[in-house]
């Protein structure tokens, strides 16, 4: 609780700044809140649950209910100078990699719209890689607690720092958006692994909408450096010639991954069906993933009851022989043992996994509502899917059921 009581404060201070900067013309300053106040529980008790590699702990090992896997609050303020001329400021506070509930820039641009149709954006903004890109940390938005992680979590970082240019056209009563970025994006990982650092970072993205249906075919490219890899297989180097070649195949120093994904969207009102795919190749450790989800539900009056089934697998290899042990002396061979099981670790954490569940969302007063969402998940192989902090009775594969509530709010 106290941790959430910083995240109001949090916000309260960023609307009364806002409040105060637009006073002398309050028309050239709009301010919107959002957040999510939800727990969760997991039966495995020998790791962590959480909904983002990028948090430290989560519920399961750590606690048996967690508040830090899905709750934050946010706070937007849009400046309007000119009709061309825009700015915005997006700011979220949730659980950190460092464990505190530190307040972040989430979005920070400046936008030129040259036409009705036409516009550029410069700073840091949304990385439009899936349908729910635009408001992926707005909880009220999505209809589950949380996007199906198979998928998303293909690609956990959400923005960009530098251009972004978007193009659409209309047809009849179809509109056409195509969209384009380039930039970087930094980001810490828990425990002090150190960063992940993405570098010319572009994609190409294009969203069709036609009456109840949307579209979206996603393109995207990056060199990325991994530097908890980078530590690692800097050792696989001191073995010489054998561990070189090791290195140089699964370091992620500076090294290209690629990313194309598509989705579609129907939703008429009364129901809803989505379904997405997505496929990551790396010339890593990371390797090459693929995933997919279908969802829908129905809308009874304030109640949607939905089910969502989603599935994910390693489509490059899971294990690899490593280091040659039995050529290396004694003193030498039980550090081989130790970074060959290390790799091997990480190619089969996510060999694959496939997660059914089912939810149902109550919105029981104007911006405001509640779900309860049931999730069963089973691994494949030596996958551990979305489980940190594994104890050293933790046994990979296997299955395990999240329970998750949670209230979401937009104002």
């Amino acid at each position: 609780m106290a941790k959430l009581n910083t995240l109001a404060l949090a916000v309260v201070t960023l609307q009364a700044s806002a409040v105060n900067a637009g006073a002398p013309d309050t028309s050239m300053f709009s301010l919107s809140t959002f957040g999510t106040v939800g727990i969760v529980h997991s039966s495995e008790r020998k790791a962590d649950f959480t909904s983002t590699i990028f948090k430290p702990n989560g519920a399961g090992h750590s606690r048996s209910w967690s508040a830090d896997v899905d709750s934050l609050m946010g706070a937007q303020v849009i400046a309007t100078f000119t009709p061309q001329l825009s700015a915005v400021v997006q700011v979220i506070s949730e659980q950190r990699y460092d464990n505190s509930y530190r307040p972040f820039v989430e979005w920070a641009n400046i936008k030129y719209q040259f036409t009705p149709d036409f516009s550029a954006r410069v700073g840091r903004t949304v990385l439009p890689v899936f349908l729910l890109s635009d408001t992926r940390k707005v909880g009220y938005t999505l209809p589950w607690v949380r996007p199906p992680m198979e998928v998303y979590s293909l690609i956990p970082i959400t923005s960009s720092d530098g251009v972004d240019l978007s193009y659409r056209f209309h047809v009849d009563e179809l509109t056409n958006t195509v969209q384009g970025n380039y930039g970087q994006h930094d980001s810490r990982q828990p425990d002090g692994a150190g960063k992940a650092m993405a570098r010319n970072l572009w994609g190409i993205t294009n969203t069709t909408e036609f009456g109840a249906l949307t579209t979206r075919i996603t393109y995207m490219k990056t060199d990325l450096t991994v530097e908890q890899f980078n530590s690692l297989f800097d050792t696989f180097r001191a073995f010489g010639a054998e561990g070189n070649a090791i290195a140089k195949r699964y370091d992620s120093n500076d090294t290209p991954v690629g990313f194309f994904g598509i989705g579609a969207s129907y939703d008429p009102g009364d129901w809803f069906v989505m379904s997405e795919w997505g496929r990551l190749d790396s010339r890593s450790a990371l390797g090459t993933t693929s995933a997919w989800y279908v969802s829908g539900g129905y809308r009874v009056e304030a109640f949607t009851p939905y089910i969502t089934y989603a599935r994910s697998r390693t489509e490059s290899e899971t294990s690899a022989s490593g280091l040659t042990v039995s050529t290396l002396p004694p003193a030498f061979a039980e550090a081989a043992v130790g970074l060959n099981g290390a790799l091997n670790t990480i190619l089969g954490s996510g060999e694959g996994r496939q997660t059914l569940s089912l939810g149902v969302r109550w919105d029981f007063t104007k911006n405001m509502d509640a779900k309860l969402q049931y999730d069963h998940t089973r691994l494949k192989g030596n996958s551990v899917g979305p489980l940190i902090n594994p104890q050293p009775d933790f046994e990979p594969g296997g299955s395990f059921s999240v329970i998750s509530l949670a209230v979401d709010f937009v104002f």
